[in-house]
């Protein structure tokens, strides 16, 4: 796969919003978003001018936020940030596809228990229509989910895998890693390939998603931002 397509991956969000993952976009000029009970993320091109920023705040209006995935923009003086995370993405350069013959595929009704198992090990953003974006499969012992690892962004050519995270009792026994195997073999199955972003802080995480055949492809910065009420229509310039 050459470069140009691989480029792609520098603005995910908005590559993903403006090709397969097109009909959950919210769209005002260039700005796009996702439906804030299925992931945060919005998504603006990957130079965005004043009027896209303005865009975004019809989208993210004032009193809400939105995540926003980039390789070091300016913030204009009409957005604050909120939170901030250096996050490293990987794409898969030797990973094995491999079914997992004790992964479920989990749907909506799984969807309260997914979102406990979330809160005890906080992979990241997981909301009630996340599961909407892709397949998510999980592992269960004596019927309770105790893994889970799943789908989110996705655009031409390329699946994010994401929510990969493991019930604290059950960790060390290499249920992530099936299911990373088993999304995988789906995902090619679809002739894609895989990638994925950790924070940089996470470095047990970045490990091993290298024995399992990523590579560190570049750093990016996902930032929550939210428009300043007394300034959201007044000034988009950068600070």
């Amino acid at each position: 796969m050459d470069s140009t397509d691989e480029a792609r991956l520098d603005n995910p969000a908005y590559a993903a919003l403006s090709s397969v993952h097109a009909p959950f976009a919210q769209t005002c000029g260039h700005a796009l978003r996702y439906p804030a009970d299925v992931t945060p993320f919005f998504a603006l091109p990957s130079q965005p001018t004043d009027e896209d920023w303005r865009g975004a705040i019809e989208i993210v209006p004032p009193g809400t936020y939105g995540a926003l995935v980039h390789a070091g923009a300016d913030m204009p003086a009409a957005w604050k940030t909120l939170q901030e995370f250096e996050v490293v993405q990987m794409v898969e350069a030797d990973v094995d596809g491999v079914a997992a013959p004790e992964a479920v595929r989990l749907g909506a009704a799984d969807v309260p228990e997914m979102l406990d198992l979330v809160r005890q090990t906080d992979p990241g953003p997981f909301l009630e229509r996340t599961i909407e974006l892709g397949d998510y499969v999980g592992i269960r012992r004596d019927g309770r989910l105790v893994a889970m690892a799943g789908e989110r962004l996705h655009l031409d050519g390329w699946t994010e895998i994401s929510a990969v995270c493991t019930a604290p009792s059950e960790r060390g026994r290499g249920l992530a890693s099936r299911l990373v195997g088993a999304l995988v073999a789906g995902i090619h199955a679809r002739s894609e390939r895989a990638f994925l972003h950790v924070l940089t802080s996470n470095t047990d995480a970045i490990r091993l998603y290298e024995q399992l055949g990523f590579r560190l492809r570049r750093p990016l910065t996902i930032s929550v931002l939210t428009p300043h009420r007394d300034r959201a229509h007044a000034d988009t310039r950068a600070d």
